[in-house]
């Protein structure tokens, strides 16, 4: 029978160990070894080394907004607002939210004809035009943002944006990085609330 560790940070540490040992002699940027590997901590996927994608100043640009005081988090699901860290990201006040569940945003998906994903980033963008947004799951909320961008409504401080799927998620994440936006990303199909939900964390342990 095998015999399991029961400790969770004997658990923790033999994992981070295993990554590293897998990783090899692979080098990151400082900063970016921390998340990327508890990205593939969360997921088993090494292939996230070469997929993940820091846009210049994308590290800087996420220590700025979490140490300053009543930092925002816009998530496009509620699965991310369930999964990150809340003790650390109490500690300079934050909150995270995702407004893809509420009756003005259904309201508004219905009567536009667009995704409810498309209508939270609308409906945030007027409230926090300058928070942390963070798209684990939907193209369409990414593809929306950046359209908001574009017209000068948004210009959040940082974006994790990590949709997963067949459809647009690819072309979502490449049109992201043809921005100047502060970012985090993964190049082609893979993503996934999962791996928003890592980084955010490891955004979080490195900086508060």
């Amino acid at each position: 029978m095998y015999k399991f560790i029961s400790d969770p940070q004997q658990i923790e540490e033999k994992s981070m160990a295993i990554i590293d040992e897998l990783l090899g002699e692979r080098a990151f940027p400082p900063g970016a070894a921390e998340v990327i590997k508890r990205v593939i901590h969360a997921t088993a996927d090494l292939e996230y080394g070469e997929l993940t994608v820091f846009s210049p100043g994308a590290l800087e640009a996420a220590r700025s907004a979490l140490k300053g005081r009543g930092c925002q988090l816009v998530a496009d699901t509620q699965m991310i607002v369930a999964g990150i860290n809340k003790g650390l990201l109490a500690r300079c006040g934050g909150e995270a939210v995702s407004f893809v569940d509420d009756r003005e945003v259904r309201e508004l998906a219905a009567k536009k004809g667009i995704t409810r994903s498309m209508a939270a980033m609308r409906h945030a963008a007027s409230l926090f035009p300058r928070g942390i947004y963070v798209i684990g799951n939907a193209p369409t909320a990414l593809f929306e943002l950046l359209q908001l961008v574009q017209g000068g409504v948004l210009r959040p401080a940082l974006v994790v944006g990590v949709p997963v799927g067949f459809v647009g998620a690819a072309e979502a994440k490449e049109a992201l990085m043809q921005t100047d936006l502060p970012s985090i990303t993964t190049r082609g199909r893979k993503g996934g609330s999962t791996v928003a939900v890592a980084v955010v964390n490891a955004l979080l342990k490195l900086f508060l």
